[in-house]
Formats: C-alpha cells, sequence, structure tokens
C-alpha cells in the first residue's frame, strides 16, 4: 500500500507526506508541531472515540423508534411495531435486532434538527460553523495519533469497502469540509477520492525503495536533514512511527479482511436483500444496492478505527433515507426493507461487537439523520420533509442505557418535551471525548473553536 513519488526536496520543506492520513503536503515541521500538541492536549482528551452513522436522507421518526401504533392509519408506523427488551418501548419492526439490544440503547424522542432541509447538518453545518464534527477533535487531539499514526478523523463512505459502489454525492454537503480549521484537519477519506493506496506517499526516491532496509536509510536520511536544518532536536520515536505507519501499522486496520472470517460475516450486509430483488422502479435503485453491500463492512472498518486509536469515524452510505415515494424514492414500507433492515444488521452487529470487546464504556456510537419525515403519510404513501422532530439513537459511550428520552406529540410530529437540539448532540459528543474544562485552559486553541467545544450543553439525562 506504497505508492511513490519523485525524490526528497532539500532544505527545510523536506517532508514526510501521507496525504490521506491528514498530512499531505505538510512540512516535517508541521507534523512535529502536532505531535506536540498532542502531547500537551493529552490531559484535554479522554480515553474515548465516537462513531457517527449519519442516516442521510432523513429517516422517519414511526417507522425507526417511535412507532405510534394508537395513531390513526395515515400517521402510525406502516412497518407495525416489535416489542424491545425494555417493557413498554417498541420499535418499527423492521429493527428487530436493535430491539432486542434496547438495554444497551438510548432512543431521544423529542430531537429536532431545526429545519427539513436535505444537507448534512449533524454532522457538518451552522451547528459546527461548517466543520466536520470529527475535524473539531482533531484541532485539539491533533491530526494523528502520537504513538501510531493512526488518523484521530476518518470519513467511510461505500466506495472504502466496495470499490464498485458510486461515488459520493456532494450536493447536499461536504462530510470533509473544515470550516476555518485548514485542511489539516479533513477527515481521512479511504476509498474513492480518498483511495489509500494512493494517499500513503512517502517522497523518496524510487531506487531507495528496492527493500525495507533502503526504505529505513531514506528515513534516517530526512531525520538527519531535519536535525542539520534545526527545526528540531532530536525525534526520538519519529523514525518508527513513520516506518510503522507506512509500511502496515495504520493500514492493517483499514484492512478489513484481516478480520475474523466470522466476524465479517456477522456484519455483512449485502446478503440481506439481493440486487435483483430491488425494483428498478426508483431511480435511487442504485443507492439502495450500495447501502446493502456496504454498510455492515463500513460498520466493522469503524469498530477496527476505534479500537486502534482512531478518535471520530464518520460513517454513511450514498442517500438512501428519503421516502417521498416519487420517481427516486421508494415508499415507506418498500425502503425500509432496503434501508432499515441493513441499518438494523450493521447496528446491531456493531453494538454486540463493542459489548464482547469491552469497548462499550470507550466508543459512543450516535445514528441520525438531518430530518424526520412528515407525520402524516403523503398520497403516495410516502413521507416528506420535516424538520421538527427527528429520530436519534445512541450507544455505548460509558452512558446508562436502555431508556427513552424526550417525547413526542401524538401525532410524532413535534416535541411534547424539552427539544433535544443539534447543540446538544454537539455538546454531548465533545463531552465524551475530551475534558473541556480543560480545553478551555488551551492557549493553542482559537477561541471560536474553543466555543464550540465548551459551550454546548450535553442532552439532559443521559449520564
Amino acid at each position: 500500500m506504497l505508492a511513490v513519488r519523485g525524490g526528497l526536496s532539500s532544505g527545510r520543506r523536506d517532508f514526510l507526506r501521507v496525504g490521506g492520513l491528514g498530512l499531505g503536503g505538510l512540512s516535517l515541521a508541521d507534523l512535529l508541531e502536532f505531535k506536540v500538541r498532542a502531547s500537551e492536549s493529552g490531559i484535554s482528551l479522554k480515553d474515548k472515540a465516537v462513531v457517527f452513522l449519519f442516516m442521510h436522507g432523513g429517516p422517519p421518526q414511526t417507522e425507526t423508534f417511535d412507532p405510534k401504533m394508537d395513531a390513526p392509519d395515515n400517521v402510525r408506523s406502516q412497518v407495525g411495531e416489535v416489542k424491545t427488551s425494555i417493557p413498554g418501548i417498541s420499535y418499527g419492526s423492521t429493527l428487530r435486532r436493535l430491539a432486542s439490544h434496547a438495554e444497551k440503547i438510548t432512543v431521544v424522542r423529542s430531537f429536532t434538527t431545526g429545519n427539513g432541509n436535505h444537507d448534512i447538518k449533524p454532522i457538518v453545518g451552522n451547528t459546527s460553523r461548517g466543520a466536520n464534527l470529527g475535524s473539531l477533535y482533531s484541532r485539539v487531539a491533533g491530526p494523528n495519533r502520537n504513538d501510531t499514526g493512526m488518523p484521530t478523523n476518518v470519513a467511510l463512505f461505500p466506495r472504502a469497502v466496495v470499490p464498485a459502489s458510486q461515488e459520493r454525492n456532494t450536493n447536499f454537503g461536504k462530510f470533509v469540509s473544515t470550516g476555518s480549521l485548514g485542511q489539516s484537519y479533513a477527515p481521512f477519506v479511504p476509498g474513492g477520492d480518498g483511495n489509500l493506496q494512493r494517499d500513503m506517499v512517502l517522497s523518496v526516491p524510487q531506487g531507495r525503495l528496492s527493500d525495507r532496509k533502503g526504505l529505513l536509510n531514506s528515513v534516517d536520511n530526512l531525520k538527519r536533514r531535519v536535525d542539520q536544518s534545526g527545526v528540531l532536536d532530536g525525534m526520538t520515536g519519529f523514525q518508527e512511527q513513520a516506518f510503522d505507519t507506512i509500511m502496515g501499522g495504520v493500514a492493517d486496520a483499514f484492512d478489513i479482511s484481516a478480520e475474523d472470517p466470522k466476524i465479517i460475516e456477522r456484519y455483512d450486509t449485502s446478503p440481506l436483500i439481493p440486487y435483483s430483488s430491488i425494483r428498478r422502479v426508483w431511480n435511487n435503485h442504485k443507492n439502495y444496492r450500495d447501502h446493502v453491500n456496504s454498510l455492515g463492512k463500513l460498520m466493522l472498518m469503524a469498530r477496527r478505527l476505534v479500537e486502534r486509536g482512531c478518535g471520530f469515524v464518520t460513517v454513511t452510505t450514498n442517500f438512501v433515507w428519503d421516502f417521498h415515494a416519487d420517481k427516486n424514492n421508494a415508499t415507506v414500507t418498500e425502503g425500509m426493507q432496503y434501508v432499515g433492515r441493513p441499518f438494523d444488521h450493521a447496528v446491531s452487529a456493531f453494538i454486540e461487537d463493542i459489548h464482547n470487546r469491552g469497548l462499550q464504556d470507550k466508543v459512543l456510537l450516535v445514528c441520525c439523520g438531518e430530518m424526520g419525515r412528515t407525520p402524516k403519510l403523503n398520497n403516495r404513501g410516502g413521507r416528506d420533509h420535516w424538520g421538527k422532530l427527528a429520530p436519534l439513537m445512541l450507544s455505548g459511550g460509558g452512558f446508562n442505557h436502555g431508556q427513552v428520552i424526550g417525547e413526542s406529540t401524538r401525532d410524532g410530529g413535534e416535541p411534547n418535551s424539552d427539544p433535544v437540539t443539534m447543540n446538544n448532540l454537539l455538546g454531548t459528543v465533545m463531552n465524551t471525548l475530551m475534558n473541556v474544562g480543560e480545553v478551555r485552559l488551551m492557549e493553542n486553541i482559537p477561541r471560536k473553536v474553543k466555543s464550540l467545544i465548551t459551550d454546548s450543553e450535553p442532552i439532559k439525562n443521559l449520564s
């Protein structure tokens, strides 16, 4: 997994380029500055990680976690309900496996995203000032882990695990946006335009890569040149970090084929719905295909990454959680088969896996979209855009789960209790990852970034 380009430049701008790891084009001095910053901010960081599964398109609240089966026919869940492991609580019937894990899950039934626009606002939006939430984290943690080189912020799309998937749609927003933070904090994107093989580049002459010894010599030479330039006196551990990062230490985390085949099988959603059974009358049929084929593998890769030190992972498939029942999107009933069943399988496998590995206190899983769906069906059997209420699910992170926070009105259209807002979600994520009181004292973090991290209130009753 090593592409070779050019040779070593001279002077202070000699650099080791690991482009896909958020370091492309940085000087070695910049890299080392990040290492120092990460060391200084260690006290601010908790030994936790967040996997944010973005349900792009706007999932329906009634067909997921708030069925409303006592409401009128055109309001209640069109897929019925299933009892959960918590007495008196039910989910939409497509989420049968998740229902059996309800004691490990918190559902928020009073979550509102503020508007019914198709965008990616829970991940990148006004609340985060145009930056990916993971980029805010990286601004404090540094783009890469000090000891392994693992990226602190990664975004996973279908091409990371199924190269034949369509290219992701950027019409509704760019997941790799960093706002005013700078591209050094952008998520690492394996696959597609963030191809791991292409992005991991060691800038040394072709002739020096005949064997690993040659590579070590090249890194040694780079170290000596930096020493001579006076950028930093002594780089203990740098050679080993650079070598391990490029020659497989980090790359292995992105290789799900290295996983136990039985675990791969547990996650894999591709056998659930053959492509031939997805009706082609919907223009979105290829997105449904990519969702089915990739979601389980993406969640497995996310687990491998956070287990190895990545702090924030964005996961999303191509645009599928849209239920207008128009020429593009299926009805709610049919669409939840294509979308909800793989979601149920993949998320359940992830929850089971983090508990089996003892990671339930370390890894917080967040699942939501940019909005919910209208309380009433349209005349085609679909649901349209709705910004007043949306489903939100959380698991892990060391919180006490097995609960429902908030409630909605009888028609599932608005919060009937204190609304949980995007700011509350941001506050929950940041307080999970960081000691925000320590962040306030960090002199090398801009005030505007600090305020985003420290001033948002976490979700009440999630403890």
